[in-house]
């Protein structure tokens, strides 16, 4: 079996919501939240281990006070991508399979983390990502979200064999016309809400080191860091994934944010192991 490494990219100095990390989610800290995830992903994989990579003493702080590994990043990544690089400096041992679940994302399921681990079990595969493809439900609420926070969730377009062609901010594609759209597919949507959780084998995380910024990558366009992999022909296969009720929800932008994920918790319960 490779060896799995989960790192838990949390940058305090948020632009959008400053202090993310420690922002109480239903009285639990977020990044309390993800790491429970990141332990339960672990208990149920041979070498598999977590790490919370920050760039501030109070999340590490807050983090070995519970217990939870954690060591400090430069301030000057530019996203969780570089973060998980920075992170791997500070270990001795080189993991195979490098997990970056965004320490804003406190409701990944601990399945969609194993799918994209066993994902690997295909050779042809050294990057992935997943996603949920809305239902009709799911891309109303998305469109009535993006009215009030428009830069919170990210869409993505996938080729006939699963990998990505696009990321955007934007809803893509963009459905002209609703009815004739669901009247070709009563059921789901053709929009794929992509989550923000990335898997790379290690070459492939040093390659995107390596690698100049995107066209389209800076915060002030699409602020996406796999754009970088995309331009350069890095293929992401994408995995498609189901949420046990707030498929449209992503990761935790705004206080906005903060108040749906709490809606959810309250509708359909704790996710989080433990």
């Amino acid at each position: 079996m490779p060896s799995i490494l989960i790192v838990i990219p949390a940058r305090y100095h948020s632009t959008r919501l400053p202090g993310k990390p420690l922002m109480k989610i239903a009285g639990v800290e977020m990044v309390e939240r993800v790491a429970a995830i990141a332990g339960h992903v672990c208990r149920n994989n041979d070498d598999c281990r977590y790490v919370v990579a920050t760039d501030h003493e109070r999340v590490l702080d807050f983090c070995r006070a519970r217990d939870l590994p954690a060591l400090m990043t430069p301030e000057n990544c530019r996203n969780g991508t570089e973060r998980c690089w920075a992170a791997l400096s500070g270990l001795q041992r080189r993991p195979e399979i490098i997990i970056n679940l965004q320490g804003d994302n406190p409701r990944c399921p601990p399945p969609v983390i194993q799918a994209l681990i066993n994902a690997f079990e295909d050779p042809r595969v050294d990057l992935c990502s997943p996603y949920v493809q809305l239902d009709w439900a799911g891309y109303e609420t998305l469109m009535k979200n993006k009215e009030s926070t428009p830069y919170s969730g990210t869409t993505v377009l996938i080729d006939r064999e699963g990998f990505a062609l696009a990321f955007s901010k934007a809803v893509i594609p963009a459905i002209r016309k609703v009815e004739r759209a669901r009247e070709k597919s009563p059921l789901l949507s053709p929009v794929r809400r992509h989550i923000g959780l990335y898997a790379y084998s290690y070459s492939a995380l040093r390659a995107y080191m390596n690698l100049a910024e995107a066209r389209y990558e800076p915060d002030y366009l699409e602020g996406l860091e796999q754009m970088r992999f995309l331009e350069n022909q890095m293929r992401i296969k994408m995995l498609p994934v189901e949420y046990r009720g707030g498929e449209s929800l992503g990761g935790v932008d705004s206080p906005e944010d903060v108040a749906r994920l709490e809606e959810v918790i309250a509708g359909f319960g704790e996710f989080f192991p433990g």
